[in-house]
């Protein structure tokens, strides 16, 4: 049986996004190569002008990483891959029965395939300290990441907000929507989380106050047993839920309705509650329905102890399976 390839970490240190791009070619062609496939040339061309010129207007404090990214490939979708949020994802924080502290565990899905045999782990450097980010090579954000000591995090995406009673309708009255607002996107509040805050009660108050342009979940999972919370956020507005705490893709707080984003978000929000408190040490819960056909990662992370755990996930020859070893720290 061929081995699995390992997912390799990087000391990005306090050097700027791109530097990863250089530490990593192969994998950030593979995955503009991926885009280019899944959205084709022309959305990605249209979608970059229109992001980049929303990240201009609004004197994003990350266009300069976005730009120094979109001019290392001739390949279109820099500006708009970086902006996307069309991924779902299954998380939860409670107090680690296998230990001390408190535990996060994340599936993210997404259809675009690649994502999973391409992460890699950046060792970052902030003002706060350093903190381990799953990413990929040519991503600004921060979707997913463990600070030792500090806390861990993650977002998923809460239900498309419905106005009609059409689908592409309701995706364009939002967009519309997005395109007024001048916050930050969560990728970006979430990155700023972990390079300025020292402590998850700092973290915790930031997630819940900055304005969003877009609505967002975080599951945020501090050192303390009982420091955990999953943050439902609207583009003003927060609802928080305590740990231990498990999260999908529909609001639990505020029991707002939306259009469906995923695959099963009830059912995967009803297993990860149901196995948020077992003492596992591997990735023997990613099982259906929280592992489906756009799995492309799975993690768990401890800050007190600074363990962290990561493996893509892939889609073959109708089969989801691990596409990558299992990282650990």
């Amino acid at each position: 049986m061929e081995r699995l390839p390992e997912i390799p970490r990087y000391l990005l240190g306090d050097g700027p996004p791109v530097k990863l791009v250089d530490m990593d070619r192969a994998r950030f062609e593979a995955i503009m190569g991926s885009g280019l496939n899944h959205y084709g040339g022309t959305v990605l061309r249209l979608g970059d002008r229109f992001s980049c010129h929303w990240l201009k207007r609004n004197g994003n404090p990350h266009l300069a990483d976005v730009t120094a990214i979109a001019a290392k490939t001739e390949i279109p979708g820099a500006y708009l891959l970086n902006l996307s949020y069309e991924w779902t994802c299954t998380s939860s924080t409670s107090p680690d029965p296998a230990g001390n502290g408190n535990r996060l565990l994340r599936t993210l899905d997404w259809p675009m395939d690649g994502l999973g045999r391409n992460v890699v782990v950046a060792s970052c450097d902030g003002p706060a300290g350093p903190y381990e980010n799953i990413t990929w090579p040519g991503f600004a954000g921060v979707v997913t990441a463990m600070a030792p000591g500090r806390f861990a995090a993650a977002i998923n995406q809460p239900p498309m907000r419905r106005w009609s009673f059409s689908c592409w309708l309701d995706w364009g009255v939002n967009r519309v929507r997005l395109w007024r607002r001048r916050a930050l996107p969560p990728v970006h509040l979430l990155r700023q989380a972990f390079e300025t805050c020292e402590t998850y009660a700092a973290a915790k108050q930031i997630l819940m106050q900055t304005p969003l342009a877009m609505p967002a979940f975080f599951t945020l999972s501090g050192i303390e047993p009982a420091e955990g919370c999953v943050i439902e956020r609207t583009e003003e507005g927060c609802q928080v839920r305590e740990a231990p705490a498990s999260v999908a893709n529909h609001w639990i707080a505020t029991g707002q309705s939306g259009r469906d984003r995923g695959i099963d978000s009830g059912g995967r929000y009803t297993q990860m509650e149901a196995l948020r408190d077992q003492p596992v040490n591997d990735f023997t819960w990613v099982v259906p329905p929280i592992l489906n056909e756009t799995t492309r990662l799975a993690v768990m992370a401890n800050a007190q102890q600074g363990t962290l755990a990561v493996q893509g996930w892939e889609r073959a020859q109708g089969f989801v399976g691990p596409a990558t070893q299992v990282f650990k720290m």
